[in-house]
């Protein structure tokens, strides 16, 4: 059996879990999440590998560019990234990645986006299973009413990030 690279990465806004495989950066979740099981052994199934704390060069970018995101320096990532899930949730993923740095949309929105508006708590929960996050920027999304909603790294990290965001678009 294969194996994913991962190390823990301490921020100013929480502590996250990095994962590389085959070159790809597959992991990059808030380590304390209430979802951390479900989320590593759907990871480990999907790739056929199990976890080993050590470094590896894509993580070491990865730590580079949240880094510089974390500054402001930052607002697009150019790691190489592996989704480890099902074909929907890999669209939902990839429609995140179209909302645009210090924007906000919405579960209906991007229900919109996929041809498909009735979606929405289907796209809610992949969303929520998103296990690359700022990356895949599932805290931009807000609820239809332009409330905070779910976040795995809290709501008040979410606040943050997009406070961050929005105070370099100025």
């Amino acid at each position: 059996m294969s194996h994913v690279s991962i190390q823990y990465y301490k921020t100013t806004y929480g502590e996250l879990i990095l994962g590389a495989y085959d070159n790809q950066l597959c992991l990059c979740d808030w380590r304390y999440r209430k979802m951390r099981a479900s989320i590593d052994a759907r990871i480990q199934k999907h790739l056929d590998a199990n976890y080993l704390e050590e470094s590896h060069p894509v993580i070491s970018r990865t730590i580079e560019e949240l880094t510089e995101y974390f500054a402001g320096k930052r607002k697009a990532f150019d790691v190489p990234m592996l989704f480890a899930g099902s074909e929907f949730q890999r669209s939902v993923w990839n429609a995140l990645i179209q909302v645009s740095y210090g924007e906000t949309s919405t579960y209906q929105k991007l229900s919109d986006s996929l041809g498909n508006s009735k979606a929405i708590r289907a796209v809610a929960a992949a969303n929520g299973a998103n296990a690359i996050s700022i990356l895949v920027p599932c805290h931009r999304i807000i609820g239809s009413d332009g409330s905070l909603v779910g976040y795995a790294g809290g709501l008040q990290t979410k606040q943050k990030l997009l406070e961050l965001e929005q105070s370099l678009l100025i």
